[in-house]
């Protein structure tokens, strides 16, 4: 009888745990949701995507402006995407109009870890206004046949942006090495390959487990997120269990970004290595794993 009433209980606290409400509910906003407030006060709605975006051009949310991904993260160094100095970022978003009290609500025409790119390095900069991921995106918003605008709105003023740094949710190639290696100062770590499984099976640092971003979405047509409670069983079966974090890569930090910000939106610790693999398959006598699993 204890045995049964012991196994109930575990069962019953696992449950409880996965049905829990996200921890950080502002972080994913639904098209619904933009339709009533694309019009609040602070709201700045934000296309990031390629300077020439065709798609801006061709149609985009009223009254989003689009911000070049190029002018939060390096795309033309080696190993690849990673952050500008700390004050050309900052120079930057103020330039683009954001201040301490913008909400921003971000997505990416046909690739969400561009949007997510910007949130998680609005997080690493401590962003005192909030950011949003736009559920779903302009596919979704496209769907529901929502209207589309071809006009640019005029220029934000510029902004004031105060920047307190959050190292904790950056992780760098030195931190992912003693990892590897089962040091104890990094042992709370679930090393995430946020890679499709073709590009894992190919090559991937030691110990990480696959989880593609893109498989938490329901489908991919609307882009609509899973719920709440599946989620947390993914991030579980890859290894982010209470008390780890999850520490997301992909090719050049932007994948990863995805799997770092909806692990926040859980309410759950994470952080992203942002040289990723580009970076650390570039460094010579690198350990790499190939095929299915972590070792």
């Amino acid at each position: 009888m204890v045995r049964k009433f012991a196994i109930t209980a575990v069962v019953t606290t696992t449950v409880a745990l996965f049905a829990q409400p996200p921890a950080r509910p502002g972080a994913i906003v639904t098209t619904d949701w933009l339709a009533q407030h694309s019009n609040d006060r602070d709201i700045v709605i934000v296309q990031v995507g390629k300077s020439d975006d065709p798609t801006y051009a061709t149609g985009h949310i009223p009254g989003a402006r689009l911000l070049a991904v190029d002018e939060i993260a390096n795309m033309h160094d080696h190993p690849g995407t990673e952050l500008l100095p700390i004050e050309e970022e900052k120079r930057n978003l103020e330039g683009f109009g954001l201040s301490d009290h913008s909400h921003v609500v971000a997505y990416s025409p046909a690739y969400d870890p561009l949007a997510t790119r910007l949130l998680w390095t609005l997080d690493y900069l401590g962003f005192k206004g909030q950011a949003s991921l736009l559920e779903g995106g302009l596919q979704k918003w496209t769907a529901e046949k929502r209207p589309l605008s071809t006009e640019t709105p005029a220029p934000l003023p510029r902004g004031s942006v105060t920047v307190t740094t959050h190292p904790e949710v950056l992780v760098k190639i030195d931190h992912v090495n003693r990892l590897i290696a089962g040091d104890s100062t990094a042992n709370k770590d679930a090393l995430i390959d946020s890679r499709p499984a073709r590009r894992y099976t190919a090559g991937h640092i030691p110990t990480a487990q696959n989880f593609y971003w893109e498989d938490m979405l329901v489908d991919k047509e609307t882009r609509a997120l899973r719920p709440p409670d599946q989620l947390r069983q993914m991030y579980a079966r890859a290894g982010v269990n209470p008390g780890k974090r999850s520490v997301s890569y992909c090719e050049v930090g932007q994948q990863a970004s995805y799997t770092y910000w909806i692990a926040r939106y859980l309410g759950l610790d994470a952080a992203m290595y942002d040289g990723s693999w580009m970076e650390y398959s570039n460094v010579g006598g690198a350990k790499v794993v190939k095929g299915d699993s972590p070792k």
